[in-house]
């Protein structure tokens, strides 16, 4: 009696896996390279940085498959972090605010 593998999951081909491993070491070459080119400020961190996010979305995408996932799981594994960093910039705004207001209207200072 032969028994059947059944594969529930969709099969992918490995060139695509060849090409995403392929643009990670690109993107990570090019992060190298804001080192060795001694770019420094903000434009190095935008640069690291955004090098970081389009390294962690393909890795997101393809190796964890959520290209090929609902529409709920995506929300669901992407607005926290979204809300997160939107938080973080109110509360950023909101610090800057009441650092402005000390210095202004305090006689002591910091």
């Amino acid at each position: 009696m032969a028994h059947a593998q059944t594969h529930s999951g969709q099969q992918h081909p490995v060139k695509l896996y060849l090409l995403v491993w392929g643009l990670l070491f690109v993107l990570s070459t090019f992060s190298y390279l804001v080192d060795y080119f001694g770019i420094q400020g903000y434009a190095r961190w935008f640069l690291i940085l955004f090098f970081m996010v389009l390294k962690a979305g393909l890795i997101v995408a393809i190796f964890m498959h959520m290209a090929w996932e609902r529409l709920a799981l995506v929300y669901a594994i992407l607005v926290p972090p979204v809300l997160v960093l939107v938080f973080v910039a109110m509360m950023v705004s909101e610090s800057n605010y009441t650092i402005f207001t000390r210095l202004t209207f305090s006689s002591v200072g910091l």
